[in-house]
């Protein structure tokens, strides 16, 4: 994590995460990399702790992704492990035998299944994650004093520039359930179905069935909507852990007690957690909200606010406070989606600066400039063409991105 070039969007502060009942979060160095600090996370889960997750939908997927995947059928967790420094994607069966090994060191010490060790990744693709050093920072995790969220947050960042973490809670069953979320995410970050590495924790009780359709509903309108450099990882991971502490009745369906309330507490969790990584986003100067409306389908709506997000030319334009509003028309053309020229709006702000395939002629440009020039924009699109809507996250394209990833390796 490389705090000391902080985001200018980050917040002023990490806050104050409460304790979740049944999770122990302890880091320690594996020594991945050359770098001076922990790297290898380790939370320790109570029996009956369930699981959900959202994967990437990579066709080149890390192991660890594949374990998860194949893990969370069985619907149960004791433990995390989070390795920093390493994808251990791309690494074939030397990257499998890391993963495995993982699992039963973790399994023999908490004396569980290794199906119930959830094993995640994040750094350099293509290089085999070290089983010696895996084993020796599971080791020095085992025994190490427990920590806090944020300890946890710094331990699973890359290039990162600060912890990010969040909290909501609900009323369930006339109990107070908690909920806490930690993610890593700066660069490699286009959505598809999960992303970056986050990891959720509640004290809920809940059925595992229920948590996942949950977490899905929640990914949508969060994770699936941000967007940095349009490159998806092949390591994406959401995972959510319910120890079922808080002792309330446990939630079933939609129509449990308490359900609607949980359901909006993790989806308000994790649209927390995504606006930490846009506003982390590599380089980013910009936060950038993109609003489409009047599209022929909220689908159709999404991929066009998501063709905008990732235009390199749009990105820059903001970058530099240009109100190039030609660059999204472009963007808007290029989605393959239904659009009519000659019905396009488009706005900066609260100032119209297109409509019905035109410039507004004569618009007021000071409200654009002065606009343009904080550190949240916003673009508004109407394509007049039906009721789809969808609005998106995405940060500004600088010279600091093209910096952090030319030397990424080295």
């Amino acid at each position: 994590m490389t705090e000391t070039n902080r985001s200018p969007l980050a917040p002023a502060y990490f806050p104050d995460l409460p304790p979740i009942a049944g999770v122990d979060l302890r880091v320690s160095r594996a020594r991945y990399k050359t770098w001076d600090r922990c790297d290898l996370t380790f939370a320790t889960l109570v029996e009956g702790t369930i699981v959900a997750g959202v994967l990437t939908q990579s066709k080149c997927p890390s192991p660890e992704v594949e374990w998860c995947r194949k893990a969370l059928t069985l619907g149960s967790a004791r433990a995390l492990v989070v390795n920093a420094g390493n994808s251990n994607a791309f690494t074939g069966n030397r990257g499998r035998a890391a993963v495995e090994a993982i699992a039963a060191r973790t399994a023999g010490y908490l004396g569980c299944q290794p199906s119930d060790v959830f094993v995640a990744s994040t750094g350099v693709i293509g290089v085999p994650l070290p089983i010696d050093k895996a084993e020796a920072g599971l080791d020095a995790a085992f025994v190490a004093t427990p920590c806090g969220w944020r300890e946890a947050a710094e331990t699973i960042g890359t290039t990162d520039t600060y912890p990010k973490g969040a909290t909501t809670s609900a009323i369930v069953d006339g109990r107070r359930v908690t909920l806490v979320g930690i993610i890593k995410g700066s660069g490699m970050i286009a959505p598809d179905m999960a992303t970056m590495l986050g990891f959720i924790f509640t004290d809920a009780a809940v059925d595992p069935g229920f948590l996942q359709a949950a977490l899905a509903d929640a990914n949508t309108p969060s994770f699936s909507c941000i967007t940095v450099d349009g490159d998806t990882s092949t390591s994406d991971t959401v995972l959510a852990f319910a120890s079922g502490a808080a002792g309330n009745a446990p939630m079933t369906d939609s129509d449990s007690d308490g359900a609607d309330a949980f359901r909006a507490a993790l989806a308000e969790l994790c649209h927390k957690l995504a606006m930490l990584v846009v506003r982390d986003g590599e380089g980013a100067t910009k936060l950038i909200e993109i609003v489409v409306t009047g599209a022929d389908s909220n689908r159709s709506a999404h991929r066009i606010a998501m063709s905008i997000a990732n235009s390199p030319l749009v990105k820059t334009a903001i970058a530099g406070g240009d109100a190039n509003w030609g660059r999204v028309v472009m963007a808007v053309g290029k989605a393959g989606e239904p659009a009519d020229r000659d019905k396009l709006a488009i706005r900066f702000g609260d100032t119209q600066v297109a409509r019905d395939g035109l410039a507004i002629e004569e618009y007021d440009e000071d409200p654009v400039a002065a606009h343009l020039a904080g550190d949240e924009v916003e673009i508004g699109v109407d394509l007049g063409l039906g009721n789809g809507r969808a609005t998106v996250w995405t940060c500004d394209l600088t010279h600091g991105y093209i910096s952090i990833n030319a030397d990424y390796r080295s």
